[in-house]
């Protein structure tokens, strides 16, 4: 992984991409990092959440950066409220063409923890501070989706129940579907107990292959791993999903990390659109991996 440098006050923040996700013309997707923006600690300093206890006039102005590099306009943000379900919202035409839509999602209390859409132009959002994000793409039915998966969701086989609602919606086959898994954190960081252990064993009969035991009743759990068994359960051939492999609790310099900072931090979002055009803007600064 090699950062681009820090941005100037006024540049534009670096950003987390997905090569495999890249090699698509039509769709734009990004992870935003802690860097590049103007909040004060403890949300130093790109926080993009409302609901943390940050001033509201940095976070706006943190989001206008990030989605601005993006070239995303606010009429395009599709934001929810998560709450740790299996909720898959279809942003479909019909919903788009809502009065005022998308802002009485936010403020209305949609609640899910995934949406898919093949309408282009809608960027969905998912907020994480140490969750899983996955982001997906169906490049044969040009359809996308957005995943927030906490250990609540991803025992509740939040992915799975996304690729359903992608197949009934666009007829997607999960073996066309390429993935990408964000920072998040990682087995490394992440001790669980029994309360975790026992949804992951609902989700996933073969869960203790992504955990490691550390005392009685406790393991060191890798999410991100549960959840690419998942999908390749689900017919996501291995060599589609890309996980990129960062922990949010170890590379606090980069990430927020809701655990390692004890509850009191900021946002990332993670965002993926289907574009109109074809071209994409290409000034913004990347964090990527190393080859």
């Amino acid at each position: 992984m090699t950062v681009q440098g820090l941005p100037r006050p006024n540049d534009q923040p670096p950003v987390v991409r997905s090569f495999l996700l890249g090699g698509f013309c039509n769709v734009s997707h990004a992870f935003s990092t802690r860097q590049g923006g103007v909040s004060r600690e403890p949300f130093a300093s790109l926080n993009l959440g409302a609901s943390v206890g940050d001033d509201p006039g940095a976070v706006a102005e943190n989001r206008r950066r990030f989605f601005g590099s993006l070239g995303i306009s606010p009429d395009q943000i599709v934001r929810v409220k998560q709450v740790h379900g299996k909720g898959v919202l279809l942003v479909n035409a019909t919903l788009a063409g809502r009065p005022g839509f998308p802002q009485p999602l936010s403020d209305g209390g949609t609640t899910c923890d995934a949406m898919v859409t093949g309408v282009p132009g809608m960027a969905l959002t998912v907020s994480t501070a140490d969750c899983t994000p996955i982001l997906v793409v169906d490049p044969v039915r040009r359809a996308v989706a957005a995943v927030h998966a906490g250990w609540p969701s991803t025992g509740k086989r939040i992915v799975v129940e996304t690729l359903i609602a992608m197949r009934r919606a666009y007829g997607t086959d999960p073996a066309d579907c390429r993935v990408a898994v964000g920072p998040s954190i990682r087995g490394c960081c992440y001790e669980v107990d029994e309360p975790v252990a026992s949804a992951m064993a609902t989700a996933l009969p073969t869960w203790e292959t992504c955990a490691v035991p550390t005392r009685f009743g406790h393991w060191r759990l890798d999410l991100a791993k549960v959840n690419r068994s998942l999908l390749e359960a689900a017919g996501v051939p291995r060599d589609q999903i890309e996980d990129l492999g960062l922990c949010t609790a170890c590379r606090r310099d980069l990430f927020f990390s809701h655990r390692a900072e004890k509850g009191k931090t900021g946002r990332m979002m993670n965002v993926i659109m289907i574009r109109a055009e074809s071209r994409e803007p290409g000034a913004e600064k990347r964090v990527t991996r190393e080859t």
